[in-house]
């Protein structure tokens, strides 16, 4: 009986990791795909400033391949991807884009699924800072919070929800690996921010490593 439940649970830890390792497969080809959209539509405005943006997608490409089959990594190296992203579209946005990091030090090395911030980010940029000619600021931040969890926020001042967003990959994605890894021990929500625009709010265990929920 005991030999039964063991073996039950081996395969459903086996399941979850396969499903994981899928998302993450779905997640990076999207990820790049963007990229490179993004430096292609440069080059036929500004090739200095395109072949700076493939020098910083293939530093991105090397830290992202290294924590290929990882599911979680630090936040101190998920904020080292989203850095090499964000260089990536300060390029592209130029003076349009300031970017803001509140980041406690005791968060760093609590682990977080691999490739988190980066489609959260993408979004805020999409619907807060692309849209409108006018600079937009987009904050990123985390903090530990009293019951042992970690909350990251990411804002944008943008225009706000005007209608219902259409999700894309990148954040259907997030959500269902939130959902592999941690169960009902997460939150992931969309809130108005005061002054404009979108708070997306991720809230988890705040673990020095994390396995997925049982």
């Amino acid at each position: 009986c005991h030999e039964r439940e063991r073996a039950a649970v081996e395969l459903e830890r086996r399941l979850t990791e396969a499903r994981l390792q899928a998302l993450q497969m779905q997640l990076n080809p999207h990820f790049l795909f963007n990229a490179m959209h993004s430096i292609s539509a440069l080059m036929h405005k500004d090739i200095d400033a395109a072949d700076s943006m493939l020098a910083r997608l293939s530093e991105l490409l090397r830290l992202t391949l290294k924590n290929d089959s990882a599911q979680t990594i630090p936040l101190s190296e998920e904020l080292q991807i989203l850095e090499r992203y964000l260089d990536i579209e300060r390029i592209r946005f130029g003076d349009r884009l300031s970017v803001e990091f509140q980041i406690e030090p005791a968060t760093l090395p609590v682990h977080v699924p691999c490739l988190l911030l980066q489609p959260i980010v993408e979004n805020a940029l999409k619907h807060g800072i692309a849209p409108y000619a006018r600079p937009g600021k987009l904050r990123v931040a985390a903090e530990l919070l009293a019951d042992d969890r970690l909350a990251l926020a990411v804002e944008d001042d943008g225009g706000g929800l005007t209608r219902p967003m259409k999700e894309g990959i990148g954040l259907s994605n997030t959500k269902s690996r939130l959902a592999e890894l941690y169960g009902p021990r997460h939150l992931f929500a969309f809130d108005p921010r005061e002054g404009g625009g979108i708070r997306v709010r991720v809230e988890i265990p705040a673990l020095p490593q994390t396995s997925p929920s049982a």
